[in-house]
């Protein structure tokens, strides 16, 4: 008995993270299936998705533009000591399309938009306000939940388009104003190295990350516990675990969209 007793707790560690999946898991299929079916909220998921893409346009773009003018200063002392001045917009345009701008997007989304989604529906279910929806027969996921799932699947590349845009005038700006270098060669070598595939890449892939973001907050807020630590610990847990998550996927979208040998 004292052995068993020394196994439980190292078991227990091990099987909370799976326990924990599994409930997420169970969670993501229901919002799943409300999502496929009547009743929709388009106002709704309108409303979150203009509240999300206006909280986070201006620090994707005070990000996004400074990381664009940084790979111009960088990119072109390289490019000098070979003379090959010409490839620094299609270092730029490649770098920006395929990973910075759908990362630092789905960064400040995370921050911003799924740590307040998580602290509405935790708020909510602190005030027992989900509870109440459910007694006067409305779907608390279908109503509470899968508008914000979908707001946030939504705004997050719309806001990846504006980053990928902000970095390539950040680029551009510190090419052609401060260093001095041909605008129409920047414009016209931009797309040498870059192609349609990296324009619709950053879409799926901030669309993925829009998903996991929506579903990881929402989880975490619907059930929320403890008064306003718990609140504040899904705020937390949302955004560490959701951008720990597409972090780790974006890797394999990547290999799956760039990475074949010879590809564009």
């Amino acid at each position: 008995m004292p052995d068993l007793a020394i196994l439980a707790a190292p078991a227990a560690a091990v099987l909370a993270p799976v326990r924990a999946l599994g409930r997420f898991s169970i969670f993501a299929g229901q919002v799943l299936r409300r999502a496929l079916r009547p009743p929709w909220y388009p106002e709704l998921v309108l409303e979150h998705c203009w509240t999300t893409s206006t909280r986070c346009m201006v620090p994707v773009i005070a990000v996004c533009a400074p990381f664009g003018m940084v790979l111009s200063v960088q990119g072109l002392s390289i490019f000098s000591m070979f003379g090959a001045q010409r490839l620094l917009s299609s270092l730029v345009s490649v770098a920006v399309l395929r990973e910075l701008a759908p990362i630092l997007a789905s960064v400040l989304v995370a921050a911003q938009g799924g740590s307040s989604c998580a602290a509405e529906l935790g708020a909510m279910r602190i005030k027992e306000e989900l509870d109440a929806t459910e007694v006067m027969a409305v779907d608390s996921i279908q109503y509470h939940v899968v508008p914000r799932v979908l707001a946030l699947t939504l705004a997050t590349p719309l806001l990846n388009v504006v980053g990928a845009t902000a970095g390539i005038l950040g680029g551009f700006f510190t090419a052609v104003v401060v260093k001095g270098e041909p605008a129409g060669v920047f414009i016209n070598e931009m797309w040498t190295l870059t192609g349609p595939a990296d324009v619709w890449g950053g879409v799926v892939k901030t669309t993925v990350f829009g998903a996991i973001i929506g579903l990881v907050s929402s989880y975490h807020g619907y059930y929320a516990r403890g008064g306003a630590a718990g609140v504040g610990q899904a705020v937390n847990e949302t955004v560490v675990r959701s951008t720990l998550a597409f972090i780790v996927i974006n890797y394999f979208l990547t290999s799956a969209f760039f990475g074949s040998v010879g590809g564009p």
